[in-house]
């Protein structure tokens, strides 16, 4: 389970999906640092995948806000 979110999967997501996902990863971090320091951490390679995750996202939000990349636009049918 210590699989992170790859990139390129992350560059697909809007920038609502982005935010959600910091959030969520934000929240799952805190919780591991409380299960760390509580001495009920399992797997502590999941810290370092987390902290990864969220570098991720803030990079790509980072690219986005000064054009090197830009956000994927949804296609609609008509």
């Amino acid at each position: 389970m210590a699989a992170g979110v790859k990139a390129g999967e992350l560059r697909e997501l809007s920038e609502e999906e982005l935010v959600t996902k910091l959030r969520e990863a934000k929240a799952e971090l805190f919780n591991l640092r409380v299960q760390a320091a509580t001495g009920q951490l399992d797997n502590n390679r999941r810290l370092q995948v987390i902290r990864r995750e969220i570098a991720r996202i803030y990079t790509i939000m980072r690219e986005r806000e000064l054009g090197l990349s830009a956000a994927p636009t949804e296609v609609t049918a008509g």
